[in-house]
C-alpha cells in the first residue's frame, strides 16, 4: 500500500514539472519606414570665433578701470567699443621719464643751434686767414715780410681751414644726437601711453583678470588683463574627433549638438575647418574640427560642452530593422527543423574558418561612436518566428546608427516582425504554484 501511495506521489510530482515547465516566447519588433542619419559623434567645447587677448607693455599699479558703453565699470559682460579705456596704470615715473627725453631733446637742438654758429665764426676766421696768406704769397718773402711772417700766414689759414671742418663734423654729431633725443622721447611717450589700457576692437569682455591696486609685472611675456571676444553672434564648437573617424569628416559638412544648459534643443552648425596639428594622449590620436554655427539670439555662451553628431549621410524614408534584431542569433533548438541542419552546418562553417561562435552570419556592432557606417551591401541575417521555431532571413545591410539600420533589396517589407529575443516565465503561475515568486524573467541573445 505504501509503495502504491509513494508510486502515486512520484507521478504527481513528474505531472506538476512537465505543466510547470516555461513557455518560451519569442520577443520582435517590427520593419519600419523612416529617415536613417548615420552619425559620428565627439565632444566639444563652444568657443568664440575671434578673441583678443588684452595685455599690458609697462609695468605699474592698476590705479582705475575704464566703463563701458553704458558708463558702467569695466567687468565680465561689458560691451566695449575700439579705443575705450580698460583700465589705467599708474603714470608717475613714465611721465617723468617723458620730461626727461624732451629736455634731452632741447639740449640737443641747441647743441644743433651752437654748432651752427661755431661753424659761422670759423668760416669767418677761415675767410680772413686766406686773405692774409694770399696777400702774403703776393709779397713773397723779402724785405716787407720776413719769412717766419710768410710761414706763419700760411699756418694760420691751414688751421681755419681745418676748424672748419671740425665745426662741420660737430654740426652732424649735434644733428644725430638731436635724432637720438627724438626716439627716446618717442619711447618714453610711448610707454606713458601704455599706461591707458584700451580695447582694440569692438566687442565684449568674457574675462576681466585685473582689480584695482593690482601691480602689473611686465617680463619676458605681456601679462594678460581683459579676454576680448569680437562677436559672440557667430561661434564655433572645438570638436575632438578619433582618427578611426576624422576621414568621414569634410568641410561643409552638416553638424547637430546640444549643450547641457539647454537638453531639450538642438543645434546645428557646419564643419569650418579640420585643423592639421594632431594631438596625442594616451597613445590615441584626436583632431580638432571647428564646427561653424550661428548664434544670432545669444544663448551659447562660450566654454559650454556640447555633445556632437557629424552626419555621415542623410537616407529618407529607409526600411530600417532594429540592431537588436540583428546581433540576436537563436540556439540549435529554436530553429525551424527545416532550417536547423543549415544552421549548425553554417555555424561549423563558420567556427573552423576563425569565426565567432555568435552565428554564421555577420551583424552590426552597435557602437555609436564613429562605428556605424559600414560599407554598403553589407549580409546580415534576422529571424522571423514560425510558430514555436524561428526562421532565417538573408538581407544586404547599409548604414546603421546606435539603434535601427537600413536594409537593402526587398527580401523583408514595412511591418515584418523581426524577433529580437526571447521570454521565458521561469515560475508557474498562481493556479500551478501558489507559493512560487510572481516574478518574469526577459532575456535574449
Amino acid at each position: 500500500m505504501g509503495l502504491v501511495i509513494l508510486a502515486l506521489a512520484a507521478g504527481g510530482w513528474w505531472y506538476w514539472r512537465v505543466r510547470s515547465k516555461p513557455a518560451i516566447t519569442f520577443r520582435s519588433e517590427a520593419v519600419t519606414r523612416a529617415d536613417l542619419i548615420p552619425t559620428i559623434d565627439a565632444t566639444g567645447t563652444v568657443e568664440p570665433q575671434e578673441v583678443v587677448d588684452v595685455g599690458a607693455q609697462v609695468e605699474g599699479l592698476i590705479i582705475s578701470l575704464g566703463t563701458d558703453s553704458n558708463g558702467k565699470t569695466i567687468d565680465y559682460t561689458s560691451q566695449v567699443e575700439a579705443d575705450t579705456v580698460l583700465a589705467l596704470i599708474d603714470d608717475t615715473l613714465y611721465q617723468a621719464d617723458a620730461a626727461n627725453a624732451q629736455a634731452s631733446l632741447e639740449q640737443a637742438k641747441a647743441g644743433v643751434t651752437k654748432s651752427i654758429a661755431d661753424l659761422a665764426q670759423m668760416q669767418a676766421k677761415l675767410e680772413q686767414a686766406k686773405s692774409d696768406w694770399e696777400r702774403a704769397q703776393k709779397l713773397g718773402v723779402g724785405d716787407a715780410l720776413s719769412e717766419s711772417d710768410y710761414n706763419t700766414y700760411k699756418a694760420a689759414y691751414e688751421t681755419a681751414k681745418a676748424n672748419v671742418g671740425v665745426d662741420e663734423a660737430i654740426i652732424d654729431q649735434s644733428k644725430a644726437t638731436v635724432t637720438q633725443a627724438e626716439a627716446a622721447l618717442k619711447r618714453s611717450t610711448q610707454n606713458l601711453n601704455y599706461c591707458t589700457i584700451k580695447s582694440p576692437v569692438k566687442g565684449i569682455i568674457i574675462d576681466r583678470r585685473v582689480n584695482i591696486g593690482e601691480t602689473v609685472v611686465s617680463s619676458l611675456n605681456s601679462p594678460s588683463l581683459f579676454l576680448i571676444a569680437k562677436d559672440l553672434r557667430q561661434i564655433q564648437v572645438w570638436v575632438s574627433v578619433n582618427e578611426a573617424d576624422i576621414g568621414n569628416v569634410h568641410v561643409n559638412q552638416p553638424v547637430s549638438f546640444t549643450v547641457d544648459a539647454y537638453p531639450n534643443d538642438v543645434f546645428h552648425g557646419t564643419v569650418g575647418k579640420i585643423r592639421l596639428n594632431a594631438s596625442m594622449t594616451q597613445n590615441v590620436v584626436t583632431y580638432t574640427v571647428e564646427v561653424n554655427t550661428d548664434n544670432s539670439d545669444g544663448r551659447l555662451l562660450p566654454y559650454l560642452s556640447a555633445n556632437v553628431k557629424f552626419e555621415i549621410s542623410n537616407h529618407r524614408n529607409a526600411l530600417l530593422v532594429p540592431n537588436a534584431a540583428l546581433r540576436w542569433y537563436p540556439d540549435a533548438s529554436m530553429v525551424s527543423p527545416q532550417e536547423r541542419d543549415a544552421y549548425l552546418a553554417d555555424k561549423e562553417k563558420s567556427h573552423k574558418s576563425g569565426g565567432s561562435d555568435q552565428g554564421p552570419t555577420s551583424r552590426p556592432s552597435g557602437k555609436a561612436k564613429g562605428k556605424s557606417h559600414r560599407p554598403q551591401q553589407a549580409k546580415g541575417t534576422v529571424w522571423l518566428a514560425d510558430g514555436q521555431y524561428v526562421r532565417p532571413v538573408k538581407v544586404q545591410i547599409g548604414d546603421s546608427d546606435s539603434i535601427m539600420t537600413e536594409l537593402i533589396g526587398d527580401s523583408l517589407h514595412e511591418g515584418d516582425m523581426v524577433v529580437e529575443g526571447v521570454e521565458d516565465t521561469s515560475a508557474p503561475d498562481n493556479s500551478t504554484n501558489p507559493f512560487g515568486p510572481q516574478t518574469q524573467r526577459r532575456f535574449g541573445r
